[in-house]
């Protein structure tokens, strides 16, 4: 294994398997897979160009996702991210983990298990399963999301963003099933109780374009109101897309991922308030059981590789219609912050979304958090329709939040996604709950409200008529789920 880690303190390096490598060689818009394989680690494949097969996973250092003091091993699809967004950061991939001749035990137990057959795909399975392998307190406790899981198992949802198109998933299960706690001496683990890097100001220009890490919110804020045409990052999970596909060359990218103003979570009785700049993974550990809506949309939202750089500023940034977080936070109520150099002022998400990507949200602004009422207890469920149950894109996506006494509703909230050109809340199918018994007869008048809801269209995820069909369908299959054992 490799060790010692060196942390890179220079702006144009970054630590890569313990060595400082400089970042001179990258464009502002190239991504950390296309110079990592510049510096001959070759490892790390593109597959999809678009964060879906994982084929390009590598490990990060960064802060514990729950909160805690030390750092945490994070596996990030390095085809969407710019390079020198790990200005100053630590990498490993495949090949820092171990060698030919002293295997990791991650990569001892695929060997063993034949979960690799082409090759392709195996270095990116590695490094989830090697993230996974580290993550903290994964040999004390379940997995979050295997509820049957036993104490020290692992959570297979940690290989929901990595794709194999010939060995199969089951020697792969098996093969992360065989593998078990690291030991204290272990590098990896000792470098986890030391504290990530901290991130490093960054401004880079090149052939017409630039790159910018400011040091400060203020400093990203005066970019933004002194450049119209700047573009924010954070996690890139979506500019990244853009940049692969499209060919898009944003003159300005202006990262705000590492900021810590927009890294600041609230939990109080009544409210939290999440900093734009959260990773989606670390929002689902910090947050988990007190908003179960919030809890039921995690695990169906992209996949690990991609929560773990996303945003939610960044997702609710993008405007678009199909983006997963937005229906929940339509039902939930949930109020935006946004920032400029003006000041903040605060706009309700559904008032926020004026056109198709498009949003009250100047050019100058960014989302600084996201404030949400905590729900009185009731029924709450994501119902996410895709082509794939895990790392899809929705067809459909509704959000259900429905306040109950005695039996009767007596507050709802519906959020919509994939039906209209952006994002709606179901008005006249919570008007049309409010008031009435929650049984099957009130279930099947407003599902037939709900189908009516939205202009939905025909496109390559489903037709319009089949999104009706789910609307319709929607609430008798939320009052089953809610009812589902009892007399």
């Amino acid at each position: 294994m490799t060790v010692p880690f060196a942390t890179a303190d220079v702006a144009r390096t970054a630590s890569v398997n313990g060595r400082s490598l400089a970042l001179g060689s990258a464009a502002p818009h190239d991504s950390l897979l296309d110079w990592l394989r510049s510096q001959g680690l070759t490892g790390a494949k593109e597959g999809c160009a678009e964060g879906e097969c994982g084929a390009c996973a590598v490990l990060v250092a960064r802060p514990r996702a729950d909160g805690a003091e030390g750092s945490q091993w994070v596996a990030l699809n390095a085809c969407l991210a710019p390079a020198h967004a790990f200005a100053g950061q630590e990498i490993v991939t495949t090949e820092g983990l171990g060698t030919p001749t002293d295997l990791h035990p991650v990569q001892a137990a695929m060997a063993a298990d034949g979960g690799s057959q082409c090759g392709y795909c195996t270095p990116g399975f590695v490094c989830s399963m090697a993230a996974e392998y580290y993550r903290p307190g994964r040999g004390a406790t379940p997995a979050e999301a295997a509820p049957d899981a036993q104490a020290g198992e692992h959570d297979e949802h940690a290989l929901s963003g990595n794709l194999c198109r010939c060995t199969g998933y089951r020697p792969i299960l098996e093969a992360m099933a065989a593998v078990g706690s690291p030991a204290d001496a272990d590098p990896f683990v000792a470098r986890g109780a030391q504290p990530p890097p901290t991130a490093i100001a960054v401004d880079v220009q090149a052939a017409g374009q630039r790159f910018v890490r400011p040091a400060s919110l203020d400093e990203a804020l005066a970019l933004l109101s002194e450049h119209p045409d700047a573009v924010p990052v954070a996690g890139a999970t979506d500019l990244g897309v853009q940049v692969n596909l499209a060919f898009s060359r944003p003159p300005l990218l202006v990262a705000l991922d590492r900021l810590a103003e927009l890294r600041t979570l609230q939990v109080g009785d009544t409210e939290l308030v999440l900093g734009a700049g959260l990773t989606l993974t670390e929002i689902e550990q910090r947050t988990a059981g007190r908003i179960p809506l919030l809890d039921l949309l995690w695990p169906q939202f992209a996949s690990r590789l991609i929560r773990n750089a996303a945003t939610l500023g960044g997702n609710l940034g993008t405007a678009s219609p199909i983006g997963d977080s937005a229906p929940a936070l339509l039902a939930l109520d949930a109020v935006l912050v946004l920032a400029s150099s003006h000041g903040t002022r605060e706009v309700a998400l559904t008032d926020y979304f004026t056109g198709y990507r498009r949003t009250v949200r100047r050019p100058d602004e960014l989302i600084a958090a996201v404030r949400i009422p905590v729900p009185a207890p009731g029924v709450a469920a994501f119902h996410k329709i895709a082509k794939r149950r895990l790392d899809d894109i929705s067809g459909v996506a509704v959000a259900f939040r429905l306040d109950l006494v005695d039996g009767v509703v007596t507050g709802a909230g519906i959020g919509l996604g994939g039906v209209a050109a952006t994002p709606i809340r179901a008005r006249a199918t919570e008007a049309a709950l409010v008031g009435r018994p929650w049984n099957e007869r009130t279930a099947a008048e407003a599902g037939a409200v709900l189908a009516t809801e939205g202009t939905p269209m025909s496109d390559q995820r489903a037709s319009a008529a089949y999104r009706a069909a789910v609307l319709a369908t929607a609430l008798p299959r939320l009052h089953h789920e809610s009812t589902e054992g009892r007399s």
